[in-house]
C-alpha cells in the first residue's frame, strides 16, 4: 500500500475511514471506506470499495475492542492483510488543536502529550481521535502519521472574534474562542471557485449541519467568525448539546441542584439539544416524520436559531453574499433548509422550490438578493490533501 494515504476520523465508539491512491500529479482517488462502530458494545466492521461493494462486513466479541485504540488494532490488521502492506502515511481528523496548532503537522509522542492536555475541551471527541495515533505509534513507530485539526481553519480570526469579556490572563493561557468543523469549511471554500463563481470570493455564511452543528463566516474563503467557541457546546442547537446557554444556568445547576462536573458534561453532552426539545429523538428524519407537536417545536428552534446566527455572522462581515448548506442535514433535509430560507427571507434568500428538493447545488430563485447552494462536504478528502503535503514536505 506504498501508494495510497489512509485517513481515520476516530469517535468514542467508531473509526471512520477511508483508503485513497496517490496518482499521477498527486491526485486522490478513494478506494476503500468503512467503519468500526459498535466499540465496547456490538463492534462491528464494514468496509466498501468505490463502487460499493462489500468487501468485508464482521462482528467482534466486545473485549477484542474496549476503545477505539483496541480497534485500531484490529482495523489496521485487516488494512495490511487486505492491501498487502502499510500505507504511505495517516492523516487523523483531530477536534482540538488549541491556540498554537494553525496547520497539519506530523505526529510525535511529544505532540500526542501536547493534545492530551486539550481533552477537557472536546470530552466527547479528542480521546477518541487520540486512540488511533497511539495504537498506531505504539504497534508501527515508524509510521508517518499527520494531525489535521479542526480548529486550524479558524485561527486566522481578528482578535475580537476570538475574545471572550473575561481577564486577560484567562485568555494567554487559551480560553478564548477557537471554532470547529474547520475541515468542512476549508472543503467548502475549495468547492466554492468552482461551483459557485460569484459568491467564492465574497461575503458567504456556511452552515454545517449534523449531529453536531455549527455555522462559519466566510469572507474570500477564510473564516473570519463562527459560532462555535471554547469548546463544542456553543453556537447552535445540536443532537445532544444545547448550543448558546446563559453560564448563570450552569451556576445554577451547581449550586440548586448540587450537579457536579460529571453529572454537567452528561447533561449538556448528551442529554441536551433536539434531544431534550422534541423528547424524541436526535435524529432529524425521525423528528421529520414524527407528528408528536414538539418535535416540531424543536426544529422550529433550530431553524430559528440558524437564522439568528446568520444575522450575526452577517454582521461580522459587514453584509452577506451568499449562504451554503452542508453535512448530512444541510445536504439532505431540504424541509429544514426552506424553514432557514423562510426565515431569512427579510434578507432576500428566496428558494427555487424545485432546486431544492433536488438538493442543489444552487437551489435560491434567480432573482435571489443572496445566492443559496448545497454543497457537500468531504473532510476526509481534505484529510488525505493535508496528509499528502506535509509528507512531500518533509
Amino acid at each position: 500500500m506504498d501508494d495510497t494515504i489512509l485517513v481515520l476520523n476516530a469517535g468514542s465508539s467508531s473509526i471512520k475511514f477511508q483508503l485513497f491512491s496517490v496518482g499521477p500529479g498527486e491526485t486522490l482517488e478513494r478506494r476503500v471506506r468503512g467503519q468500526m462502530d459498535g466499540i465496547g458494545t456490538r463492534p462491528r466492521l464494514l468496509v466498501r470499495d468505490a463502487a460499493g461493494a462489500v468487501l468485508a462486513d464482521r462482528t467482534y466479541d466486545p473485549r477484542e475492542m474496549a476503545d477505539a485504540s483496541q480497534a485500531q488494532d484490529v482495523l489496521g490488521a485487516w488494512l495490511v492483510g487486505h492491501m498487502g502492506g502499510a500505507p504511505l502515511a495517516v492523516g487523523h481528523r483531530v477536534v482540538h488543536g488549541g491556540s498554537t496548532h494553525i496547520e497539519p503537522v506530523r505526529v510525535d509522542a511529544l505532540l500526542v502529550e501536547e493534545l492530551e492536555r486539550l481533552v477537557p475541551l472536546a470530552p466527547l471527541h479528542q480521546p477518541g481521535n487520540l486512540g488511533p495515533i497511539r495504537s498506531i505509534l505504539r504497534r508501527r513507530p515508524d509510521q508517518f502519521q499527520v494531525a489535521c485539526f479542526d480548529t486550524a481553519f479558524h485561527r486566522g480570526h481578528p482578535e475580537l472574534a476570538d475574545r471572550f469579556a473575561m481577564p486577560d490572563w484567562l485568555y494567554e493561557e487559551g480560553v478564548r474562542r477557537y471554532g470547529f468543523h474547520g475541515l468542512s469549511y476549508e472543503y467548502v471554500a475549495s468547492r466554492l471557485p468552482e461551483l459557485a463563481p460569484e459568491i467564492a470570493g465574497g461575503r458567504v455564511v456556511v452552515a454545517h449541519l449534523g449531529n453536531g452543528a455549527s455555522m462559519c463566516a466566510m469572507v474570500d474563503g477564510r473564516s473570519v467568525d463562527s459560532t462555535m467557541g471554547f469548546t463544542a457546546l456553543d453556537g447552535l442547537p445540536m443532537g445532544t448539546r444545547p448550543g448558546q446557554l446563559d453560564a448563570g444556568v450552569v451556576l445554577y445547576l451547581v449550586a440548586q441542584k448540587g450537579m457536579d462536573a460529571a453529572a454537567l458534561e452528561r447533561l449538556l453532552y448528551h442529554e441536551s439539544g433536539l434531544l431534550a426539545l422534541s423528547g424524541v429523538s436526535n435524529d432529524v428524519r425521525e423528528l421529520l416524520a414524527s407528528p408528536e407537536p414538539r418535535a416540531k417545536m424543536a426544529l422550529d428552534f433550530f431553524a430559528w436559531r440558524i437564522a439568528q446566527l446568520t444575522g450575526a455572522l452577517a454582521a461580522s462581515m459587514g453584509g452577506i453574499d451568499g449562504f451554503v448548506f452542508t453535512a448530512g442535514i444541510g445536504e439532505n433535509a431540504a424541509a429544514i433548509r426552506e424553514a432557514v430560507a423562510h426565515r431569512l427571507a427579510w434578507l432576500g434568500l428566496r428558494l427555487d422550490p424545485a432546486a431544492n428538493a433536488r438538493h442543489g447545488p444552487r437551489i435560491s430563485s434567480a432573482d435571489a438578493a443572496i445566492a443559496c447552494y448545497v454543497v457537500p462536504t468531504d473532510e476526509e478528502l481534505m484529510i488525505a490533501r493535508h496528509t499528502l503535503a506535509v509528507l512531500r514536505q518533509r
